[in-house]
């Protein structure tokens, strides 16, 4: 019986990516955003900022719901056997690392839900007038609120690293077989988050915080892409021809300009020069570390099944 479930886990993964699509790395993108921006607000809520009016955690958990039902339903448009998915809510597979994905986004929504609770959206309230009163009673306990930030930050933690571990789990592309590989994504989750909350915090303390947090990431990103790429170049020959399809192979064009240059460097330049006030705050550098994080999935998952192991 294991063997049978286990077959069928494992063919709903190889549906998933069956051949190059938009859906996926979209998917993979929007995932780490959301993973981003749970870690950031379940922070705020941790820190005793959902006492600022106009702090972020009111409404990342709105965004972050309509964010991630979209990228689920750009994975359920690439299924190969749609009438399938059901399966993977029947056992967990604690080997399957779309096992553990699926269950962690059915938990993800109960968690921003009660973030959500602290400030319930006025037209809600509207038709349901005693979610008033139950926000309210939320907002009486201090520690209940440390407690929904903690889970917030683990979950958006877990689908963070989890976007990356479902492309290294499948050994057949010796691109994506990097054990570094969940933490550049979660890293870029990070990274276009902190832009997304610099872009649209009505908090400028918010602002000037995610601006400078952001640059971390990005350094940290620079980091993390250096070692995938040396450990490419010091593994198998399958492995060092995977990393010159990004390096000077027909990707390297989007790769170096697009990923690194106008994704990360640029963007980074652009705002240690922001919070240093040399210059103004624009939504410039935020848009582009957003596309950078995007175009990033984009040539991963290209090319990931463009390298092959012969």
């Amino acid at each position: 019986m294991y063997e049978i479930t286990t077959t069928r886990h494992n063919h709903l993964v190889d549906s998933t990516l069956h051949a190059w699509s938009w859906q996926i790395p979209t998917y993979l993108f929007l995932g780490g955003l959301v993973a981003g921006m749970m870690l950031i607000s379940g922070y705020f809520l941790f820190k005793g900022r959902y006492k600022e009016n106009n702090c972020s955690c009111y409404y990342l958990p709105l965004f972050s719901i309509v964010l991630l039902s979209l990228g689920m339903l750009f994975l359920f448009l690439d299924l190969e056997h749609k009438a399938y998915f059901w399966r993977l809510y029947t056992t967990f597979q604690i080997t399957s690392p779309m096992s553990w994905g699926a269950w962690i986004l059915i938990l993800v929504y109960p968690a921003l839900i009660l973030n959500i609770l602290m400030r319930v959206p006025k037209p809600l309230i509207n038709k349901i007038p005693k979610l008033k009163n139950l926000s309210d009673e939320f907002l009486k306990h201090p520690f209940g609120i440390k407690i929904t930030g903690i889970i917030n930050m683990i979950l958006g933690g877990m689908v963070g690293m989890y976007t990356g571990i479902l492309l290294s789990s499948l050994g057949a592309r010796p691109l994506w077989s990097s054990a570094v590989l969940w933490l550049l994504f979660l890293v870029s989750g990070l990274s276009g988050a902190a832009a997304f909350v610099h872009l649209i915090a009505k908090n400028v303390y918010e602002r000037e915080l995610l601006a400078k947090a952001d640059n971390g990431f990005l350094v940290i990103e620079l980091f993390v892409i250096a070692m995938l790429i040396i450990g490419l170049l010091t593994s198998s020959k399958s492995h060092m021809a995977a990393a010159l399809i990004l390096l000077s192979g027909p990707f390297a064009s989007s790769f170096w300009v697009f990923v690194l240059g106008l994704g990360i460097v640029i963007p980074l330049i652009i705002q240690l020069l922001a919070v240093n006030h040399k210059i103004h705050h624009t939504p410039v550098a935020p848009i582009m570390v957003i596309l950078g994080g995007l175009i990033l999935r984009f040539v991963i998952v290209a090319a990931g099944q463009y390298s092959h192991w012969f």
